[in-house]
């Protein structure tokens, strides 16, 4: 429950940063945004530029191998 509180609290904590942040007039910078979705063992990536997307499908495929090197483990064991 603990871990929990504190993610949401992380979550709001940069909300209001980020509001701060834009309302100093710290505009004119490119905002650059990519997601990925998992479906069984196949990533989907897209991005709103090519090194997002290239970042965010590295991130993929290390996420995907970091889950089936769990899964195999825990079957082995």
């Amino acid at each position: 429950m603990g871990l929990f509180l504190l993610g949401v609290f992380l979550m709001f904590l940069a909300f209001f940063l980020e509001m701060a942040r834009r309302g100093e007039g710290g505009g004119g910078e490119r905002a650059e945004a990519g997601g990925v979705v998992i479906i069984g063992p196949v990533p989907i990536v897209f991005g709103s530029s090519q090194r997002i997307t290239k970042a965010v499908l590295i991130l993929a495929i290390a996420l995907t191998v970091l889950v089936l090197a769990l899964y195999l483990l825990l079957y082995w064991y």
